[in-house]
């Protein structure tokens, strides 16, 4: 892949296309292991553009995206709120999401995109940041322990009808709180259970 990649934040004109991508990394990172049915379901409740511009506007989320040569190849979101109870922080950030194309694989693209929104995630005020990734996919698994994360716990993500176990990890971004730090401005709107899932690796 050619070119340098540029990291940016999503505007409201990206929503198509950031649709359109998160559906067909979804698809690549799990149709294999999945029913045809499960994958279109998750697909047709969790992507499109009217539910990604949603996303975008959302004020406790970032959506981060990744171009070569004007091309998306790549996107991650971060979500303030509170966490699971295993990733023990007053001030924690979900990177909800997190694909890469696969075009785009071995190109260290994810590297950058990691560091970019680990370093957002300092900006801020976080302590940790923590995602979600199935049990079941042993290279995201390995690339998330290389970023620096550890696994802590557990929880439920479905796929369509199918309840699957994802595996909860963290990473100390910043220096811990105590309660009387935690700023009003940081939100806090009540963990929506369950939290998303991250899917890409760099092979």
């Amino acid at each position: 892949m050619p070119g340098k990649v540029r990291i940016r934040a999503a505007g409201e004109s990206d929503a198509g296309a950031l649709a359109r991508l998160a559906e067909e990394t979804f698809r690549t990172a799990f149709a294999a292991t999945n029913s045809a049915a499960n994958v279109q379901r998750h697909c047709e409740t969790s992507y499109g553009e009217a539910l990604q511009l949603a996303e975008i506007r959302a004020p406790d989320m970032e959506t981060w995206l990744a171009e070569d040569d004007g091309r998306l190849v790549a996107y991650a979101q971060l979500r303030r709120g509170t966490a699971p109870a295993p990733v023990g922080a007053l001030r924690p950030i979900e990177i909800q999401r997190f694909y890469v194309h696969a075009d785009a694989h071995g190109h260290g693209v994810a590297h950058s995109l990691m560091e970019h929104v680990l370093a957002r995630a300092v900006q801020l005020g976080a302590e940790v940041a923590w995602l979600g990734v199935w049990e079941r996919n042993p290279r995201a698994i390995a690339f998330y322990r290389k970023q620096g994360f550890e696994a802590v716990g557990e929880q439920v993500f479905v796929v369509g009808d199918d309840p699957q176990r994802d595996l909860v990890m963290r990473r100390v971004v910043g220096a811990a709180l105590n309660a009387d730090e935690v700023s009003k401005d940081f939100p806090q709107p009540g963990y929506r259970f369950p939290g998303g899932r991250c899917g890409e690796f760099e092979r």
